[in-house]
């Protein structure tokens, strides 16, 4: 089976703060909740002003594999021997217990699929989850190898209230096939804790933390092994046992970070955390199990990172103008496909189309392992509102502009066969355009556009046409009728091609619009006797 791995581009915000309680002596043994032990020195309690939503993934390493697997069992390597650490559903209804050797659990199932655990996977999908949530928080922390942490006090009124916002998240996890314990506390050990308990509550306030913490078992705490089992032989079951114990003692015995975890979790000191944030740039990989060459199966591939991708820019409200396809082999050297559009979109369907033509002239010379989607830079997209039917449902219109004409020739005869057209701050007709790269990003800033207001036809000639006169009117399929001038343009005076004429919007007997001007310059026109000739220069559609 293939999967997908995003590669992140991007690197973290900034680096993690250093702890200020292992740097200050102060707080060293902050309050004590009883009143064992010698007498530590006083903390004021922070003030709460944030919200934490805590999602736990206990069954990550089964889950990153892909969902929809039921008879899959994810192995891992425990001092040397490969044992079972997670199961699917038919699986476990099968006997399949975690511990158990790869062996003993084909016998009991011998149609099982082994798949052995994978962190960075696990890592990836984290990523991906935390990247989809940012949609409900602008503060989304990945705090363990199974927890993301969301502050959340910020979005409560943007999303309806705790409520709405804790079901939305909720769905959208089991919608993506994650099984999640959620918890919400005032502080995010607190949540973290809650949730590894599955303890399905929110605690708002710091002072109900203490009582909702007491009958949390230690394994919530994450503590090392060692430390658990030292802690059970003394008697210590729960977070309530731990709380009680001297301090001072609990601090010499366990380490001082276990205490400063007890008191973060509590609120007695502050617990600063790092946001995620999600690369600027796409990039995600498709990897198969075999090689491949239907082509149809290929495009398929291509079409669900293209998914990924309008999802990743829609997320952002970005757009872009360029992708680029990578098609690896196992004995050739990497196969690449350009794509390029002259706006900038994040539309899944508008690339796949552009992908489709272009796929049709790739020529691979081995079959594809691995395929690597990449995006350009991006941009702000600019969107138009829809429009509104209210005389029941019409079948769906399908508009075509220039824009989708330009890239569909681009993408069948090449993007060095397509060329736009764009202003030159030149009066001079012959030099007031230029053709331009209709894929170079933001092309239109390169060069300076003039608007003026003024009428210029589309239909220029190669070279004004000179026309003739009867009775000092110029004629052109019959006598002329001007309707718009003059317009003087006299310019280019510092090269040897200046221009010194009068342009006027004229129009012939059949109803055709012309440009026409009359040349001031009559010793270019080789006249003698000052009398200035007219010329056609352009006609109007």
């Amino acid at each position: 089976m293939a999967r997908v791995r995003q590669s992140p581009v991007i690197a973290w915000d900034r680096a993690p703060t250093p702890d200020a309680a292992t740097q200050h002596p102060q707080y060293a043994l902050p309050l004590a909740e009883t009143g064992h032990g010698p007498t530590p020195v006083s903390v004021t309690a922070t003030k709460v002003r944030r919200l934490w939503f805590c999602i736990y993934l206990p069954n990550l390493p089964l889950e990153a594999c892909g969902p929809g697997d039921k008879a899959l069992v994810v192995i891992e390597e425990q001092q040397g021997v490969h044992r079972v650490l997670l199961a699917g559903e038919h699986a476990c209804a099968a006997g399949v217990l975690p511990g158990q050797s790869p062996n003993a659990a084909l016998a009991l199932l011998p149609t099982l699929r082994l798949e052995e655990r994978s962190v960075i996977r696990e890592q990836q999908v984290l990523e991906l989850l935390a990247t989809w949530l940012e949609q409900f928080s602008s503060f989304v922390c990945i705090a363990g190898p199974d927890v993301l942490l969301l502050e959340i006090a910020g979005s409560l009124r943007l999303f309806d209230g705790l409520q709405s916002l804790r079901q939305q998240i909720a769905a959208g996890l089991e919608t993506q096939g994650f099984a999640a314990s959620l918890a919400i506390a005032a502080t995010p050990l607190a949540a973290t804790w809650l949730a590894r308990g599955r303890r399905r509550t929110c605690i708002r306030e710091l002072a109900n933390i203490t009582a909702a913490l007491r009958q949390l078992p230690l394994h919530c705490l994450d503590w090392p092994p060692a430390a658990t089992e030292s802690l059970r032989g003394m008697g210590v079951t729960n977070i309530g046992d731990c709380l009680r114990l001297p301090r001072e003692g609990f601090a010499r015995r366990f380490g001082v970070k276990r205490l400063l975890q007890l008191d973060r979790a509590l609120g007695r000191l502050p617990d600063p955390r790092n946001s995620w944030r999600a690369p600027e740039r796409f990039c995600a990989d498709f990897e198969m199990t075999e090689e491949q060459d239907d082509r149809e199966l290929l495009l398929a591939i291509c079409r669900e990172l293209l998914l990924a991708h309008e999802k990743f820019l829609l997320a952002r409200q970005l757009g872009t103008q360029r992708l680029l396809f990578t098609f690896f082999h196992l004995k050739a050297k990497a196969t690449s496909l350009p794509l390029g559009g002259v706006q900038a979109d994040r539309a899944a369907d508008h690339w796949f189309g552009l992908l489709r033509l272009r796929f049709e002239q790739l020529s691979l010379p081995e079959p594809v392992i691995a395929i690597r989607l990449r995006g350009g830079s991006t941009q702000a997209l600019h969107t138009e509102s829809g429009r509104l039917a209210f005389h029941g449902k019409a079948p769906r219109e399908q508009y075509y502009s220039m824009t989708q004409l330009a890239e569909q020739l681009a993408a069948r005869i090449g993007n060095e066969s397509v060329h736009g057209v764009t202003a030159v701050a030149d009066h001079r007709p012959q030099y007031a355009w230029s053709a331009r790269d209709l894929f170079a990003t933001k092309a239109a800033d390169v060069l300076t556009r003039i608007r003026y207001g003024l009428k210029r036809p589309l239909w220029m000639l190669p070279e004004p046409a000179l026309l003739t006169m009867r009775d000092g009117h110029p004629l052109h399929q019959g006598k002329l009728r001007f309707v718009e001038g003059p317009e003087r343009l006299e310019t280019g005076w510092w090269d040897k091609d200046g221009i010194a004429r009068d342009y006027y919007t004229a129009m012939n007997p059949a109803g055709v619009g012309l440009w026409v001007f009359r040349n001031r310059n009559c010793r270019r026109d080789g006249q003698t006797n000052g009398e200035a000739a007219w010329y056609l220069h352009g006609i109007f559609g």
